[in-house]
């Protein structure tokens, strides 16, 4: 029992060093269309130094997706219409914030879904930051949830 309690705490404090810097809220992504070959994934990131960083983008593994690279994006109003861009310079981390990504703002955007995304599945992501080690979480695919205006989100693109 103490054995499996130090290993608990050790595990712990290594967890807690290795996300000094920028720490992580829970990665999530919703379930995806048959045949649909992109997906978005959601999570916060708290900048805890007292140095700004950037969110470069992240990558995940061949067997999640063809394509490894993983963007970040934005929606703009084009003309009044909504659009989601590809932000190349990378997401802000501002000094002692916390930028959330979520439906209808930042997020990640993968490609080439090996196959859809259900309910209940995981896979690793490996976020890039300028300044900060890479980290690697899991993002958990959940139900989604309905906004309450009724309008849905989906990811295609108009570029």
């Amino acid at each position: 029992m103490k054995k499996m309690l130090f290993a608990a705490v050790t595990a712990l404090i290594a967890q807690s060093v290795l996300a000094a810097g920028i720490q992580v809220g829970e990665a999530y992504a919703y379930p995806t269309m048959p045949k649909m070959s992109q997906g978005g994934a959601f999570l916060s990131l708290t900048n805890t130094d007292d140095q700004d960083d950037v969110l470069l983008g992240a990558t995940v593994d061949k067997k999640f997706a063809k394509n490894t690279a993983v963007e970040v994006h934005t929606h703009i109003n084009d003309n009044g219409v909504m659009r989601m861009v590809q932000i190349k310079e990378g997401l802000e981390l501002p000094a002692g914030k916390t930028q959330e990504l979520k439906r209808g703002s930042y997020h990640l955007m993968f490609y080439g879904l090996n196959k859809p995304l259900k309910v209940g599945d995981k896979f690793d992501m490996t976020l890039k930051f300028k300044r900060n080690q890479p980290q690697t979480v899991t993002v958990t695919v959940r139900e989604q949830q309905h906004q309450a205006d009724g309008k849905g989100h989906n990811h295609e693109h108009h570029h």
